[in-house]
């Protein structure tokens, strides 16, 4: 698969809201912190208002990482409100639902992304397991039950971050590169300042 890194456009202006959903304030997040429900895979239209909604509850949002298997174009910089952030993809080290979100807090949020097409009760469905402190199903597995399918095919390629083995195996292996992935962009060098995430969903 073809994936393009830099597209020289200037992104339409997206829909006023944002359909996210964290996990409530105060709770220890299972596998995923919540789930993000885009109207489109275009991450130039997308990504401003996922950043301006995040911005405003836990700090100014400076990167992010997906996997190409779900985003056809993956610019390197988006520009949103006020600065741009910089976006990198993996594969094998990060599950194909999800976007990592870092700012300049010490956090990183891990969103499971609810496909486009999904209708709106399957989609509040998934929005609503994956800020579930209790569930701690990695997001292949909550999108696969949903579904009654299975994860795409990976494939060994990766950027942005530095590359780790492709183990072969199940979920359970799935689960661990996500684990993987997560404890390695923690690592990243970030200001130290702190910030806080509350729960809601709008559509």
């Amino acid at each position: 698969m073809a994936t393009t890194l830099d597209r020289a456009t200037t992104p339409r202006a997206p829909e006023p809201t944002v359909r996210l959903s964290l996990a409530p304030r105060g709770a220890r997040p299972g596998r995923l912190d919540g789930a993000w429900w885009p109207r489109s895979r275009d991450l130039l239209l997308e990504l401003p208002a996922l950043a301006a909604e995040i911005d405003e509850r836990w700090g100014r949002i400076t990167r992010i990482t997906v996997n190409p298997a779900q985003w056809p174009v993956i610019p390197r910089r988006i520009p949103v409100t006020g600065h741009t952030v910089h976006a990198g993809w993996f594969t094998t080290e990060q599950d194909e639902h999800t976007v990592a979100v870092f700012s300049y807090a010490p956090r990183r949020l891990n969103l499971l992304v609810v496909p486009p097409e999904t209708d709106s009760v399957d989609a509040a469905r998934l929005m609503s397991e994956a800020a579930d402190p209790a569930d701690i199903r990695i997001a292949s597995d909550l999108i696969a039950a949903e579904t009654g399918g299975g994860a795409a095919e990976r494939q060994p390629r990766s950027d942005f971050l530095p590359s780790a083995p492709a183990p072969s195996g199940g979920a359970g292996e799935a689960g661990r590169r996500a684990d993987v992935a997560r404890n390695r962009a923690a690592s990243w060098p970030v200001p130290a300042s702190s910030a806080s995430s509350a729960s809601s969903y709008r559509s």
